[in-house]
């Protein structure tokens, strides 16, 4: 027995006789009802009982109905929790945080559309409540109307400037959008007003690596997982740009916590199946990908990892029905577009080409959307600078702070022009060591001054020692590094640089058909292909009238993929190295290719990819005006 002065035992902090008192002295009271359901709540017991009793006492109480709502949303039973919000609303059509909590409840049942015109609802009876706002734009995010979500985050953001999460949403739908610039601003604006926040340092971390900026996007995921350890998205995204900066132990590793943190999550097993294809183990990259699709059925990046595992057949009759229906049902551009890009890999493998160019059209229209608009202009007025600035004096100005190293090898290039297939050939070499892509020179710029020649030449030679220690050569890969020779041969003038030049429309096709990980702005388009491609033999035609004979070799693919030994020794004469045949099994050599070529560089050497471009030869448009005169 409680005496009635007595503290109540719900926790309250009334009376007993003020509070469950009243309730055992009449049951029949509605109004005590809620107070103990309420009560309960506070204590974390379950208050489901008491709010049942109130909405029954007090049918024509909102309150009630509303309060019993939330309890049974908070207990995921969100059908029986819409029933009671609609028996709130129709007490009172414009009570606005029923017509709020009644959005939620939608929303988490999957019907965004009806969620949205809840919130709606909430806003007209509310017009300054932020959350509302920050509520219809998530919902419109999820039905991908990307643009009006970005205004509904704005509008939350003018109620209340301080409303973080609206600032982190904002976020999202720029990054979604493609507008990288403003979505950065709106992720640092939401840390400004939560640094602890791990979910921002994680969208951020992404939007970062989207755009092809890895050591900030590596900064932000090591600043998530340590102020949120148990955060398994995040040491999954840690994981994949370890991966992308060629670290596959560490990328492993961060997998493997992602994974102990949530057994069989599905994009950590993605992760770990594409390190382990990059290390050439394509069986166990197909164990992961399929234990991924066992967990998510409607895992895009699993099921189009798989198709890059091999060529796709006829057989794979199973593959392409999974895929069109992924493709199919709705997803977010870059998610859709990665289905696409696969799909349109099996309809190449199979020979259907113009079923193959209209899923890679759709695809790249997709991408368009998810990545910053390409500047062409600005890509012209830096090689403008470039050629009027960076010519043979400037060079001969720089060479008493050059650095009289050989140990450099540099294969530059358009992307798909072979650049991957030259470096393993010279990496099969028991003397070299191939690094892969290193962004050290793309990252100095154009702008590098001759005063600083000599302090990147041995800052450079520092990451290679670290990645090689041991090996006398090493080679990097960087197909952009054609933008720096001037700079690379002022720092580095013994390195010797390997040109791979390909048929400019393979080329450009190739690029076309390709899911880049990281932000390319002029892939998705062929006009700012066509464009990007004149630019670049603008340039090469500087470089090979600028840097001496000795320096720069040019490998034509083609007669690489035809006469492989031949071409092979050339490469190996120019970088002043002994010939070893077992080059010529470079697809025995055992690395990690973090290229889209990992799996065609494991292949005996054919032309099969050699005037793939006629195939599509009525869908290249923009692209004619970059093919040689006959």
């Amino acid at each position: 027995m409680h005496a009635r002065n007595d503290p109540c035992p719900c926790g309250s902090g009334r009376k007993y006789k003020h509070c469950c008192g009243r309730i055992a002295r009449d049951p029949g009271r509605g109004p005590a009802w809620p107070m103990l359901g309420n009560a309960l709540a506070l204590q974390a017991k379950d208050p489901l009982p008491a709010l049942r009793r109130a909405a029954e006492l007090l049918p024509g109480d909102k309150g009630a109905h509303l309060n019993l709502g939330n309890a049974l949303a908070r207990q995921g039973r969100l059908e029986e929790a819409k029933a009671s919000y609609d028996r709130a609303l129709a007490l009172d059509p414009g009570f606005a945080e029923a017509h709020n909590n009644q959005g939620h409840a939608l929303f988490e049942l999957g019907r965004p559309n009806e969620a949205l015109e809840s919130y709606r609802r909430a806003i007209a009876g509310r017009p300054a409540d932020a959350q509302a706002h920050d509520h219809a734009g998530n919902a419109l995010l999820v039905l991908g109307r990307v643009a009006e979500a970005t205004e509904c985050f704005r509008q939350a953001i003018a109620c209340d400037p301080s409303f973080f999460a609206a600032h982190d949403h904002l976020g999202n739908a720029l990054a979604d959008l493609g507008r990288s610039p403003e979505a950065a601003l709106a992720y640092r604006r939401a840390l400004d007003l939560n640094p602890s926040s791990a979910e921002v340092h994680n969208n951020l971390g992404s939007l970062q690596r989207n755009c092809g900026r890895l050591d900030e996007a590596l900064a932000c995921f090591e600043q998530a997982v340590s102020l949120r350890p148990e955060f398994a998205e995040a040491h999954t995204n840690l994981g994949l740009v370890q991966r992308l900066m060629s670290r596959p132990q560490e990328a492993q590793a961060s997998c493997a916590r992602a994974l102990a943190l949530k057994p069989d999550y599905a994009p950590a097993l993605v992760v770990l199946a594409e390190a382990h294809a990059d290390q050439g183990d394509f069986t166990e990259a197909g164990h992961f990908f399929r234990r991924a699709i066992a967990v998510d059925p409607d895992s895009p990046e699993a099921l189009a990892g798989l198709s890059r595992l091999r060529r796709m057949t006829m057989e794979d009759s199973d593959w392409l029905s999974e895929a069109q229906r992924i493709a199919d049902r709705g997803l977010a551009p870059a998610k859709e577009a990665c289905m696409r890009y696969a799909l349109g890999k099996y309809f190449d493998d199979t020979g259907e080409f113009d079923t193959a160019f209209a899923s890679y059209r759709r695809a790249n229209e997709l991408k368009r959307l998810c990545r910053p608009p390409h500047d062409a202009q600005a890509m012209t007025r830096i090689v403008n600078r470039i050629i009027g600035s960076q010519d043979r004096d400037w060079i001969e100005r720089a060479r008493p702070k050059s650095v009289a190293s050989h140990q450099p090898i540099f294969i530059v290039g358009m992307l798909r022009s072979g650049t991957t297939l030259a470096e393993q050939i010279l990496a099969s070499h028991p003397e070299v060591f191939g690094a892969g892509e290193l962004p050290f020179w793309c990252a100095v710029g154009e702008a590098a001054s001759l005063d600083r020649i000599d302090s990147l030449a041995i800052d450079y030679l520092r990451v290679l020692a670290a990645l090689a220690p041991d090996s006398q050569r090493v080679v990097d890969k960087m197909p952009g590094n054609f933008m720096a020779l001037g700079l690379i041969h002022a720092a580095l003038p013994n390195a010797r640089i390997i040109h791979m030049r390909r048929h400019p429309i393979d080329t450009c096709l190739s690029i076309y058909f390709q899911h880049f990980e990281t932000g390319v702005t002029y892939a998705n388009d062929l006009d700012d292909l066509a464009g990007y491609y004149t630019e670049y033999l603008r340039l090469m035609k500087h470089w090979r009238s600028t840097l001496p004979a000795e320096v720069l070799l040019e490998v034509p693919y083609e007669a690489l993929v035809q006469e492989p030994e031949r071409w092979s020794r050339k490469m190996f004469d120019h970088a002043a190295l002994s010939w070893n045949p077992r080059c010529l099994d470079f697809h025995m050599t055992k690395r990690t290719v973090i290229t889209a070529s990992k799996w065609q560089v494991r292949q005996s050497i054919n032309g099969a990819s050699v005037g793939r471009w006629r195939n599509y030869e009525k869908y290249l448009g923009p692209l004619r005006r970059i093919l040689p005169p006959r």
